[in-house]
């Protein structure tokens, strides 16, 4: 019997919404998180009767058919590209991207990593990282006799010294976009790797080419709206149930047909 079979894979695509809607979940406070969503798509039907078919009786056209589908399957984990709110934080190396745009970094194997976590740190030789030690591009190095820094909306950043009335440059921030930022690749620690789905990286100034601008002393909060997370979550669990009510329904029809003698 075809339900059975039907009815599990849509129970095993409710599982998996289930799983997008934790990781959600889980990430309702990361910086820079944005949340992903399951999409699915009709599996291949079975043609009993194709639309069109003649009838072989009075030759007229049959307008419908029979066709019958043999359940679900997962097309896509999405993710939804939206501006998370701005909370402030006053930290010198904070920074939130408000618009479209990734920090790049270089990763330990030499590739370019993406993210849009701006919680900067500065390693022991003054050099601006990420949390998890990887230089952010373009290389930019704090003296350390600087008193103070400051970073402006088009990313340049800033030094002040206690023996110097005007400040110091020391580089400029750039922003990386993609023609289909939902096709970078996610790794962890909010990282993304550009592949063939997302195109080149588009590199340029805050606020040049359609990109965001900085704000120092904020960082980005993740997009995830738990209301909404907790609604799919009801959903997704009911149905689960439903499909699992089918699976018992057909196995007692199966069992009553064993019954027949």
């Amino acid at each position: 019997m075809r339900a059975l079979k039907i009815a599990a894979t849509g129970m095993s695509a409710q599982q998996m919404r289930v799983e997008v809607i934790s990781n959600n979940l889980a990430n309702m406070n990361t910086t820079g998180y944005n949340a992903r969503r399951a999409e699915f798509a009709d599996l291949h039907y079975q043609q009993a009767t194709r639309p069109g078919t003649i009838n072989a009786a009075d030759g007229t056209v049959l307008p419908t058919g029979v066709q019958l589908g043999l359940g679900v399957r997962p097309a896509s984990v999405t993710v939804q590209l939206s501006q998370g709110s701005l909370a402030a934080t006053g930290g010198d190396l904070d920074m939130a991207i408000e618009g479209s745009g990734y920090f790049e970094v270089t990763l330990p194997s030499g590739i370019s990593g993406y993210t849009r976590d701006g919680g900067l740190k500065r390693s022991a030789d003054g050099l601006i990282v990420t949390s998890d030690g990887y230089p952010v591009v373009p290389d930019i190095t704090i003296p350390s006799d600087a008193r103070s820094i400051s970073i402006n909306a088009e990313g340049e950043v800033y030094a002040y010294f206690n023996d110097r009335v005007q400040p110091e440059l020391l580089g400029q921030f750039t922003l990386a976009n993609f023609t289909n930022p939902k096709g970078l690749e996610a790794i962890g620690s909010n990282l993304f790797l550009e592949t063939s789905a997302s195109g080149p990286s588009l590199v340029s100034a805050p606020g040049g080419d359609g990109l965001g601008v900085l704000r120092q002393g904020y960082l980005e909060d993740s997009s995830v709206d738990s209301v909404r997370e907790i609604t799919e979550l009801i959903e997704a669990q009911r149905g689960y149930e439903m499909n699992a009510k089918v699976i018992s329904a057909a196995d007692q029809m199966l069992g009553a047909t064993t019954q027949i003698r």
